[in-house]
């Protein structure tokens, strides 16, 4: 359950980085600089880089979704 919370806020701060990168390249308007204090702020730099690690902590989906395939589901209720 712990590890499903922490993949739950490494995907919203992906999101989040998506959706900056969208709003720079169509309008070159930088969300978080704006919110945080610019690009040379410290805040704007601390949330930068967790989203960068929060990126690179989401390419563990990938392993564990073929890890999750290659599993085979054995319920109770087939019982004889």
């Amino acid at each position: 359950m712990r590890n499903r919370t922490w993949d739950y806020i490494c995907l919203s701060l992906v999101i989040l980085g998506a959706i900056n990168w969208g709003l720079i390249g169509l309008f070159r308007f930088d969300l978080v600089a704006t919110i945080f204090g610019g690009m040379e702020g410290i805040l704007s730099r601390i949330i930068y880089t967790l989203i960068a690690l929060a990126g690179l902590y989401c390419l563990s989906f990938f392993g564990r979704e073929v890890h999750n395939r290659d599993r085979v589901n054995v319920t109770t209720t087939d019982r004889l």
